[in-house]
């Protein structure tokens, strides 16, 4: 899958985020060029009042206020919010978080990995091996504190530090001449037909 391909939200140009990401992680292959990025592993949720809302954000906050509570510093304005909380609509967000992460790890073993059979030294690459390696990118994709922002790029630079082999075609001006090409065309057949959502399959010729 090459990540330019994914376009799973309004006005997404050259980059998957959120649930992008994770279907990226479902391909084989992900290519990317210089301009390309991700994002992290987010979920928006809707909440009470049906507004898209940062799940991780909320849970990020929550937490924030349960540990000053157990310091003893948590001041009465924090009691008051905490207070307030939906424990259904944070269980909601949760639920969420883990579903995207297990996704991510699932499919990056399964699909990613699957042709990672060798370490560099010449040893077998063990199913273990793989699921740690996969739950390690889950893990820093979704951690909030380390991305700040559900609209943050992630470049190739940051991704091969996660560990994660990417596809650079920066340099192979045929290939991405093609891959641009393309993309321009489903993007205007996309804004032609007014999909919030679009996906490109082999069915779909």
């Amino acid at each position: 899958m090459i990540c330019n391909f994914v376009r799973l939200c309004l006005d997404a140009y050259d980059y998957a985020y959120s649930a992008g990401t994770i279907f990226c992680m479902s391909g084989d292959s992900i290519y990317m060029d210089y301009f390309s990025v991700l994002g992290p592993i987010d979920p928006q949720v809707q909440n009470k009042e049906g507004k898209w809302v940062a799940a991780l954000g909320y849970l990020d906050k929550v937490n924030e206020y349960i540990e000053k509570a157990k310091a003893g510093n948590l001041t009465n304005v924090e009691f008051a919010i905490l207070k307030d909380f939906d424990l259904a609509e944070l269980r909601s967000f949760e639920q969420a978080r883990d579903l995207t992460i297990d996704l991510l790890k699932k499919w990056l073993v399964k699909y990613k990995f699957k042709n990672w059979t060798k370490h560099k030294n010449g040893q077998d690459v063990t199913i273990k091996e793989k699921e740690e390696r996969a739950a390690k990118i889950a893990e820093h994709l979704s951690d909030n504190n380390d991305w700040k922002s559900h609209g943050r790029p992630i470049n190739i630079e940051a991704l091969k530090e996660l560990k994660l082999k990417i596809e650079d075609y920066s340099d192979k001006t045929e290939l991405r001449s093609k891959i641009r090409d393309y993309y321009e065309t489903m993007s205007d057949y996309v804004r032609l037909k007014g999909f919030p959502i679009f996906i490109h399959d082999r069915i779909f010729l």
